[in-house]
Order: structure tokens, then sequence, then C-alpha cells
């Protein structure tokens, strides 16, 4: 079990824009559920789980940000700084 980590701040607010982006994607249908993304990508549900409900808890990776980027047209530039629209299209 992973104990919460002493983040940035910079981190902890990419991982709120993180939970942010993939809400919307939930809600305008783009996804069925935190469960097809995590299934879709390889990443531990349980992990993601745990980080949603404590940003502060050391599970959170790189690598779940880059299919937002790459895949479903989320602004990098928003993710990482929080600049201009969150969505790309």
């Amino acid at each position: 079990m992973s104990r919460t980590r002493n983040y940035k701040p910079e981190t902890l607010e990419i991982v709120e824009r993180f939970f942010v982006a993939l809400e919307a994607l939930i809600a305008d249908g783009t996804l069925r559920g935190i469960q097809t993304y995590c299934t879709r990508h390889g990443i531990d549900k349980r992990h993601l789980y745990a980080q949603r409900s404590d940003h502060g808890r050391g599970y959170f990776e790189v690598a779940w940000i880059l299919p937002m980027i790459a895949d479903y047209n989320v602004s990098s530039s928003w993710l990482l700084f929080g600049k201009g629209p969150m969505s790309r299209k």
C-alpha cells in the first residue's frame, strides 16, 4: 500500500486537472467510466481510485496522462500548466 507523498503543489495541480479531465470524458460519453480508461491503458484501477480519493497518495504516474493527450484530445498545456482550454478540438 502506498503512503501519502509530499508532492509539490504543481504536481497536485496536475493530478487535480487529470481527474477533472477524466470526469469530463465520462460526462460527455467519450468514456463509459474509470474502469474503461484503466483497462484500455493498463492502469491499476485500485491505484487510480485511491489517488482520486486522496491526491497525495503515491500512486500517480505520468503515464496516466499520456492517453488523455494522445487519444482523447486533452490539451497538454492545460493538463500540465492549466493554460488555455481543456480540449484541443
